[in-house]
């Protein structure tokens, strides 16, 4: 017989008389409908019908089947079967009808040749009716089910497979499968998707491609829902662990600091790929410095660790950065061997087999992955813990050793693989790099911070002229270190200069080219030059230094250098303020009775633009008015513009009748964010005005015969102050002083005293020539006079202003009397 148009049956033959009764019944009528030739001979035909019976049903005479479509027959077990029915007249030798010969057939068969390569596909195929029973499975799927096909015909996809009936991933909101099957039997539109399910006997979970879709009648009626799927387990769990490699790339070394860092590392895997993760480091690495050596690790001895993170899927919580536990890795230990060898370790717990002996975790035998050598180590001891199995990892970058994580399974049975091990080290392999990365940020920060605060002023003067208090901080943790700096210089004349400057860039860099202008500003008040002045020197001196900087080669990085700079002069005597700006922000001046004193000059170009002037102005302020110098970290930052930060500035400093140290705290916790990205510099001063009764001067004639008239002066200023100790040296220099001025200098010329922390003794003429100090030869009648200034008193100079120039000096005194 020809194979492809052999039928396989079940085929039923039945008998039925004229009167519509069954008179005959085949074998195939069991096979397919379950009813045996007892139960059915001499029953109604229609008996057999699930529904009401077709027109003319079965007294139609024809050849053929007067219905193209399915007609539902009752199994005997409660299922229906679409079947195909075709009735043929039965007649006798006289002709008279004897009934008809009815065979039926399930609906939708195929040849032979079909069924054959349908039973034996290797994917699992199904076909379930709309109530989502049974119809036909091929051996695959009844693999996948471990149920055969008579096993499982007529009965419900829920009671054959419960655990179809709920999501392996309930946190990714996926529908179970066999809703998915009674949505597509419902709606009649097909689905594709990858199920993810745990099969009976198996510890592991398997990923299946599947494709659902409704099987229809030639009315379009869905009558049947049918399945498809394959297993792809390799290639999904190798799509888990890319993608949770990828996300690795992303989630671990976001910041630039080891602990946080660290942090990432436990919590990436957890609960995708293990269920705990402990991070321990060596102290030197938590602290920024450098690593033990391998010399350290010797062997026998306990390797002190400190637990920098550690994340469980039990409890879902971490250990709270910042406190890290101290931790022994005892010799001999799974950890200490893989910090020791540099390899990896795979533990897994052994469990007793059919005749009470200790086997391989479940699914080890099943894996094909190639293990490297030692792995995996079966070790008792991990169930004990909890644990089915436990990677160690060593955690090492760059050649060195920072010390070792360990990834833990305990809520879910399944062992670890070969290629989990592969997917353990690349993870730790990621994490090392970025924890190095943080750990040398660490120390060079820690670096750069150290050496900005020891050029920026440790303690600041009090000078009389004014009450000062300042605050720095550097931008918060993954920022590098600015260069923002201020400092308070005294100057002659009572004078305070109040600087506060910027330099461009973060780190090493910027901390180094931060102590070079703050030298440079300190020498450059020390001649006393005007602000505008001071700044055009600063200037040259910013475009000099970024020339010395130029690369000398194409290999070598260029050197970034510029500036920002505020110079202010308070003189306590006038009450004048003179400032001028190089491309920093005005400092804000609070009069005492708490409204902002505009300051109308515009700030000039930046430090390294040269070619531009500088602009300077002088203020006329009220004793008690507040100063705030800043740098731009201060009021701005990514959520506010400088301008309203300034306004907030503005606000706080209005409740300046409180401490400047309180003041200054006040500042900084209201307008500095916890996570602030640069760092922020803050100067604030409280103006006083030196007594006038602690001020004398006197206009001296151009007449060397005033010399004596002038010590006279000094002399009886000194008795009313109640200084006669400082009368000889004053005497001394006055006289000197006052006929250089005569001598050589130009009217008009004028004396002036002044009684702070010191008794400073000035003489200003119209002249710009400045004196010098020289060594008078043994028989030179002249030059001995400022070298006798310079001896006597604990500093001199000269001070040059619009109208020639000032030579002061200053002698120390004790205590001052109070105002």
């Amino acid at each position: 017989m020809d194979m492809a148009g052999e039928r396989d049956g079940p085929t039923a033959a039945i008998v039925v008389d004229p009167d519509g009764l069954v008179s005959g019944w085949s074998e195939g009528g069991r096979l397919l409908l379950g009813w045996t030739a007892e139960e059915t001979v001499g029953r109604p035909v229609t008996d057999l019908l699930a529904g009401p019976p077709p027109p003319g049903f079965p007294e139609s005479d024809g050849t053929a089947p007067d219905h193209a479509g399915p007609i539902p027959l009752r199994h005997r077990n409660g299922s229906t079967v679409d079947a195909v029915v075709t009735r043929q007249p039965l007649s006798g030798g006289d002709g008279r009808p004897l009934g008809h010969v009815v065979t039926v057939q399930r609906w939708g068969r195929r040849p032979v040749i079909a069924d054959r390569a349908f039973e034996q596909c290797p994917f699992a195929l199904g076909v379930y009716d709309p109530e989502l029973r049974f119809l036909w499975i091929n051996a695959s799927s009844g693999r996948v089910i471990a149920h055969s096909e008579e096993q499982v015909l007529g009965k419900k996809y829920r009671e054959v497979l419960p655990e179809f009936d709920r999501s392996l991933f309930p946190e990714r909101d996926d529908k179970p499968y066999t809703d998915k099957l009674a949505e597509v039997a419902r709606t009649g539109v097909p689905a594709r998707l990858i199920t993810v399910f745990q099969p009976r006997g198996s510890d592991y979970a398997n990923a299946w491609a599947t494709s659902i879709w409704p099987v229809r009648d030639p009315e379009g009626r869905v009558r049947a829902v049918a399945n498809w799927g394959f297993d792809m387990s390799a290639e999904y769990w190798a799509r888990q662990r890319l993608l949770m490699l990828n996300e690795a790339g992303g989630g671990i070394g976001r910041t630039l600091d080891v602990i946080g860092t660290a942090r990432e590392l436990a919590t990436t895997p957890v609960p995708g790929f293990v269920d705990l993760v402990t991070v321990d480091l060596f102290d030197e690495v938590l602290r920024g410095e450098e690593p033990p050596l391998p010399p350290a690790l010797t062997p026998g001895e306990t390797i002190e660790l400190s637990r920098a993170a550690q994340h469980s899927a039990r409890d879902d919580t971490d250990r709270a950065p910042g406190h890290p536990l101290p931790v022994s890795h005892a010799p001999g230990s799974v950890a200490a061997r893989c910090m020791a060898t540099g390899r990896s370790t795979v533990q897994l717990a052994a469990e007793p087999g059919p005749g009470g002996e200790w086997a391989f975790g479940p699914g080890l035998a099943a894996d094909p992955a190639h293990w490297p050598p030692g792995n995996p180590l079966i070790d008792e001891s991990i169930a004990a813990e909890g644990l089915t199995c436990r990677i160690t990892v060593p955690v090492r970058a760059r050649g060195a050793l920072l010390g070792v994580v360990a990834f833990s399974r305990s809520e879910r049975p399944e062992a670890f693989t070969a290629d989990d091990l592969i997917l353990a080290e690349e993870l730790t392999a990621k994490a090392a790099i970025a924890i190095d990365n943080a750990r040398r940020y660490s120390r060079e920060r820690a670096t750069a911070l150290t050496l900005q605060r020891s050029l920026l002023p440790q303690r600041l003067t009090s000078p009389e002229a004014l009450e000062v208090a300042s605050r720095y901080l550097p931008g918060g943790t993954g920022t590098e270190v600015g260069g923002d700096w201020f400092d308070v210089i005294p100057l002659s004349g009572a004078r305070v200069a109040l600087v506060v400057g910027d330099v461009v860039g973060h780190g090493l860099h910027a901390s180094a080219s931060m102590g070079r202008l703050r030298t440079a500003v300190r020498t450059l008040a020390d001649v006393d030059l005007p602000p505008d002045e001071l700044l055009t020197h600063l200037d040259d001196l910013v475009i000099h230094l970024s020339s010395d900087l130029q690369p000398a080669s194409r290999f070598q990085p260029t050197g970034e250098f510029g500036a920002t700079c505020l110079y202010t002069v308070y003189d306590p005597v006038s009450r004048r303020f003179a400032l001028a700006s190089a491309g920093h922000p005005l400092p804000l001046i609070i009069s005492p009775d708490g409204t902002r004193t505009p300051v109308s000059v515009q700030p000039g170009p930046p430090l390294g633009i040269g070619g531009l002037p500088f602009e300077a102005t002088e203020l006329d302020l009220p004793e008690g008015s507040l100063l705030a110098l800043y740098t731009d970290g201060l009021v701005g930052n990514r959520e506010r513009d400088v301008d309203h930060g300034i306004a907030e500035l503005l606000r706080v400093l209005s409740h300046s009748d409180t401490s400047l140290e309180s003041l200054s705290d006040t500042v900084m916790d209201t307008m500095l964010p916890e996570d602030r990205t640069d760092d922020a510099a803050l100067l604030l001063a409280r103006t006083h005005a030196l007594d006038p009764r602690h001020v004398a001067d006197w206009d001296v004639e151009p007449d060397p015969s005033q010399v004596p008239r002038a010590r006279k002066f000094a002399l009886d200023q000194l008795d009313n102050w109640g200084l006669e100790e400082a009368s000889f040296v004053t005497e001394l220099v006055v006289s000197e002083l006052v006929t250089n001025a005569i001598r050589y200098g130009e009217p008009p010329i004028r004396l002036r005293l002044i009684r702070d922390t010191s008794l400073i003794c000035e003489v200003s003429d119209a002249s710009s020539t400045a004196p010098h100090l020289r060594r008078a030869r043994a028989y030179d009648e002249g030059g001995r006079g400022l070298l006798l200034v310079a001896q006597l008193t604990q500093g001199w100079g000269t001070r040059h202003t619009t109208e020639g120039k000032t030579i002061w000096c200053a002698q120390t005194l004790g205590q001052p009397e109070p105002r």
